[in-house]
């Protein structure tokens, strides 16, 4: 499979080559145009417990679009639904991802598409609430930011602090605690950022730009 990310500096999108016996799952509704012998059909990624999870829990999608070359290789493009960025992460045994509500946008076939739960502390105090989605297996998956997205790779032993209204995605094996972004409650408030996530490296953590917004995932 080859893929390209378009116009990522406006409204980015990808364009996937598929060959034949090749299927890209994609968020439901994100496929744009296909050409040659794709055929597109829905599918409960996860199965149906899976699906109701995602759908109820994380605000994704209960179907999934299944783009595959069955028929015969072909092009496809598809696109998030927020102006932004899209990333490619490279899904490995051993290397899984989390992912914030809405950031999923499409994935190969050797990749599980989960609900994960975060544990009560950070399930209330961070903005991501209390069920992410989760990126295991083998493959490659695609991941939709709100404004442009930035990669920190963390050595051992290094430290970022982020507004946890900015977090995209991040290595599932990575350390973070949700702490008060000043040290007194009402310093806290009255600067406007409340709560805010410390992780500790090693590891990857992606962020978008701007600010996530409930009512726009």
């Amino acid at each position: 499979m080859e893929y390209e990310i378009l116009h990522q500096d406006t409204f980015p999108v990808v364009q996937l080559k598929l060959e034949r016996g090749e299927s890209i799952h994609c968020e439901r509704g994100a496929m744009i145009t296909k050409r040659g012998g794709l055929t597109i059909s829905g599918d409960v990624k996860g199965g149906l417990i899976g699906g109701l999870a995602r759908s109820f829990l994380t605000n994704e999608s209960f179907f999934t679009s299944v783009i595959d070359a069955q028929k015969g290789a072909g092009t496809v493009m598809i696109g998030p639904g927020l102006p932004g960025s899209v990333i490619p992460l490279k899904i490995e045994e051993g290397n899984s991802y989390l992912v914030e509500k809405g950031g999923f946008l499409a994935c190969t076939a050797g990749v599980k598409l989960e609900t994960k739960m975060q544990g009560l502390v950070k399930g209330f105090l961070s903005k991501e609430g209390f069920f992410l989605i989760k990126l295991s297996g083998s493959g490659l998956a695609f991941v939709s930011s709100y404004g442009a997205a930035h990669k920190y790779d963390l050595k051992l032993g290094e430290e970022i602090v982020i507004d946890n209204g900015h977090l995209l995605a991040w290595q599932e094996n990575m350390h973070y605690t949700v702490e008060r972004a000043a040290s007194g409650i009402i310093s806290s408030v009255t600067s406007g950022e409340g709560f805010v996530c410390k992780f500790s490296g090693p590891g990857t953590v992606y962020i978008h730009t701007l600010k996530y917004v409930a009512a726009l995932r």
